[in-house]
């Protein structure tokens, strides 16, 4: 769980980057030089488990061997690509130095953070050095990001429970079911390599479409 800890007072309107940039340098990356690993997949869902093998490069590109099913490698793929984007180690000048940020309120999610400049309009809550809300605008639409509870790894902080949901950026309609994400992850060897090894994914009904629930699962991990 996010630990809790006396909130942060700072007045609404008030200059807070210190503070986001704090939280967003807490998030666990990999050191540049980072040269893949692989290991056994496996995709379950019911009674069904489909098993392959995989090899994710210094690239970040995935190569799934052994799933005939195309969908079923395509989304294999997406869950070690989709962890493997954010692990990516980019300063918050590069990521953030266009952006100014500025308090908001606070509640148990924790503070406000409300962005202006080149990403107008998204939003932030930050609380004990992590990021536990995410609102961006992402091409065309909108993604809002809860995280619950995280994984500390003595180099920083991992997602381990949160739920995402797209909106409409106009009406604030959602255009997706909301989704519940558990994420467990293990350490490759001692320098600080975290990496994914199941993911439980939750998805409501939404639209004429059913819920579902589909676990990911990667074995026998080992650095390229």
């Amino acid at each position: 769980m996010i630990a809790n800890a006396s909130p942060i007072v700072l007045a609404p309107g008030s200059d807070c980057r210190e503070l986001f940039q704090a939280a967003y340098e807490n998030r666990y990356t990999w050191d540049p030089v980072f040269s893949g690993y692989r290991g056994r997949c496996l995709w379950v869902k019911d009674d069904r488990v489909v098993e392959g093998k995989f090899e994710l490069g210094a690239d970040l590109k995935a190569h799934i061997d052994g799933i005939e099913d195309e969908l079923i490698a395509k989304a294999v793929s997406s869950q070690l690509w989709e962890v493997a984007i954010h692990r990516v180690r980019r300063s918050f000048e590069k990521t953030h130095g266009e952006n100014t940020f500025t308090a908001g309120e606070n509640d148990e999610v924790g503070l406000e953070v409300i962005v202006g400049g080149k990403n107008l309009g998204d939003r932030y809550r930050i609380k004990n050095d992590v990021v536990t809300m995410v609102h961006r605008h992402i091409h065309g639409t909108v993604v809002t990001i809860f995280t619950k509870s995280t994984t500390d790894t003595g180099y920083g902080y991992l997602s381990h429970t949160y739920s995402s949901q797209y909106h409409d950026p106009k009406t604030n309609e959602p255009t997706s079911g909301l989704s519940q994400f558990t994420d467990t992850f293990v350490p490759l060897a001692d320098d600080g390599l975290w990496v994914l090894s199941e993911r439980l994914v939750k998805k409501d009904a939404f639209a004429g479409m059913a819920a579902e629930q589909h676990l990911f699962k990667f074995v026998d991990l080992e650095q390229l």
